[in-house]
């Protein structure tokens, strides 16, 4: 498992803190992206730990994703080096598309851009088979180790396996206990991809980010942590609910990416492998799934119209 550093609002010393925490604690996979502005503070922390003798660049898999406003062939490259810039990186372990629809942005800090209307800006010729080549061509380069996609949908992904020469090695996408995509992963499990949960909580934060941003939240954000089910579970245990959210996926062998900005809540997100749920709890968390209408990550309300 691995930590996000995802949400926008945070400040840089929260971030590097985290991320401090997060290598202590023991993690080594660190998952961001163009789209969150945060790479360079997590660069300058994972360079002091590799200069300190720390840790060893070869035990980290550091994860970053090409913006929606680079989803144009010519322009893979352009910000995996800015990337790699930011991180104080020579390679990315993991370099996914971040999503399947282009934006045109007016600068390349212009990450969510919109028309003066408030219409996202979406590029209309948007070629993910040809954006994939691109993104092959990294490889080749010796850039970044692996490649593949986030938010992606089974047709989309199956379009990119019809039409490459390296396969995706990996779909990052929301997954949580009301949202367990159950026929995804038995289309990934088909063709020997791995799967990434982000938001394994149904990040319940975002209730407050989007009161930030002056914005309604499109779908009702669930309170995972005291639904009965999960908080009976957790007390069979002597668990967090968080803890049983995070054991549930990696037991559907799904690797997980909880976010959290909370020295304490890092540490024990992390502390899941001295105890294995039993086909029991397993059945009654599988129950859980509410299918489609547990999706979350609803990203209009970011744009009006």
């Amino acid at each position: 498992m691995g930590i996000k550093c995802r949400l926008l609002d945070l400040e840089l010393e929260e971030i590097q803190k985290a991320v401090n925490a997060a290598l202590e604690a023991g993690y080594r996979h660190i998952d961001t992206a163009y789209n969150y502005l945060n790479e360079d503070a997590i660069g300058e922390v994972l360079q002091q730990w590799i200069q300190s003798g720390k840790v060893k660049r070869e035990e980290l898999f550091i994860v970053t994703k090409l913006p929606m406003i680079g989803n144009r062939p010519e322009d893979v490259e352009k910000f995996l080096r800015k990337s790699l810039t930011a991180l104080r990186l020579d390679y990315i372990d993991l370099y996914l598309i971040h999503a399947p629809i282009g934006l045109i942005g007016k600068h390349d800090q212009d990450v969510f851009p919109h028309d003066e209307q408030g219409f996202a800006m979406i590029d209309m010729h948007t070629n993910l088979v040809e954006l994939w080549k691109s993104m092959e061509k990294q490889v080749d380069a010796g850039l970044v180790k692996s490649i593949g996609v986030s938010n992606f949908n089974e047709e989309q992904i199956k379009r990119i396996i019809n039409n490459s020469r390296i396969k995706p090695a990996n779909v990052q996408v929301e997954m949580h206990v009301q949202f367990q995509q159950k026929s995804l992963r038995e289309f990934c499990q088909k063709h020997g991809i791995t799967i990434c949960a982000y938001a394994p909580f149904a990040s319940p934060g975002r209730n407050e980010f989007y009161s930030k941003l002056g914005l309604k939240p499109p779908v009702v954000i669930p309170d995972l942590f005291q639904h009965p089910d999960i908080v009976k579970i957790a007390n069979k245990h002597n668990k967090s609910s968080a803890q049983i959210l995070i054991k549930y996926l990696t037991e559907l062998g799904v690797s997980v990416i909880p976010k959290s900005v909370s020295s304490e809540r890092i540490r024990s997100n992390f502390q899941i492998f001295d105890f294995t749920l039993s086909p029991v709890d397993m059945a009654q968390l599988q129950e859980l799934d509410l299918g489609e209408m547990g999706f979350t990550f609803d990203f209009s309300s970011f744009f009006k119209g």
